[in-house]
């Protein structure tokens, strides 16, 4: 039986470089959520059982990530987890932004919404999402709902596309492409903590968008509904961030796919104001995001793989000379 050595049995051999990000960021939002939770429990901002929950959500949450370094060093030919793997940076997202979500407001207090608001009306001469509601109609409502919820699933689609068609290739160039995205987004959750239109402005807005709307506009206002209490995530805009880079993505490894998707993708920009969930500087800043992604992926994947080969270069040429570790 061959014998492991150290760096054999670490996760920098095993780990791929959108999971060691994803990783590293799991680790510091759950300990800053933790402080977090902390200083609301001495200082009494919450009732007792909002605070048991998130208590319970940050333990799991450390299990869960736990659990699945544990898989990688020892059950990692496992075909149950080689698939649960492939797909599993999207639950390192749900994970790193409910967590982080507790943890902005003490990492940085200065939210900008008001910086945000401002600087529409500066661009516009007016609040855009209070402009767009001389557009309400419920079917309306519903129609750009079904855009803005396309978004949990046109890149999973995607993905399932790719992995059906054993494209693993080009599978792992758009989930490492996506990943990156995020966690850029979560750092800008840190740098410009900031809350959505319909948090910050609400006594400008005289309609009620969701009156007498269908099922889908009802499922997207559930699902926002149960983002954190004091959540921090309009900018960037990483709705129109990622269903962007799907869209880049779709273009290049399934082109009839970037087709279906783009009447969708087309109109997200115009619900996410239309739904007050974004300020049109959100969507501006999300540009970047997608560009800075594209650049720096390849770039990323490329020294993380030189750098694990050059650990196993070392770790064979010791072996060869009877050092083991």
């Amino acid at each position: 039986m061959r014998k492991h050595t150290l760096f054999a049995n670490t996760l920098l051999q095993a780990v791929r470089i959108e999971e060691l990000i994803g990783l590293v960021l799991i680790a510091f939002a759950i300990i800053f959520a933790g402080l977090a939770n902390l200083y609301i429990m001495m200082n009494q901002l919450l009732d007792s059982h909002s605070i048991a929950v998130n208590l319970l959500r940050i333990f799991t949450s450390a299990l869960l990530t736990f659990l699945f370094c544990r898989s990688i060093l020892y059950h990692a030919e496992n075909k149950v987890f080689r698939f649960a793997r492939d797909f599993a940076p999207f639950l390192f997202v749900l994970v790193i932004y409910f967590n982080l979500q507790d943890a902005i407001f003490i990492l940085n207090p200065s939210d900008i919404h008001h910086t945000l608001v401002n600087l529409d009306e500066k661009l516009f001469g007016l609040q855009p999402t209070v402009w767009a509601e001389r557009f309400y109609h419920p079917r309306v409502t519903d129609l750009l709902s079904l855009s803005y919820l396309n978004y949990y699933f046109m890149t999973l689609t995607l993905l399932g596309l790719l992995y059906v068609k054993k494209r693993h290739e080009d599978f792992r160039v758009v989930v490492k492409t996506i990943m990156i995205s995020y966690f850029i987004g979560f750092l800008s959750y840190i740098i410009f903590p900031a809350s959505s239109p319909y948090l910050v402005i609400p006594e400008l807005y005289e309609v009620d968008i969701w009156k007498d709307t269908s099922f889908f506009s009802w499922l997207t206002y559930t699902i926002v509904d149960m983002s954190p209490h004091r959540v921090r995530d309009a900018f960037p805009s990483m709705h129109n961030a990622t269903v962007l880079l799907t869209l880049i993505m779709a273009w290049r490894y399934h082109r009839t796919y970037f087709w279906i998707q783009l009447p969708l993708a087309i109109s997200l920009p115009f619900a996410t104001v239309y739904l007050r969930y974004h300020y049109v500087v959100d969507i501006i800043g999300a540009i970047p995001v997608i560009a800075l992604a594209l650049y720096i992926t390849p770039r990323l994947e490329l020294k993380w793989t030189q750098f694990q080969r050059q650990k196993t270069s070392l770790e064979k040429s010791m072996s060869k000379s009877g050092v083991n570790y």
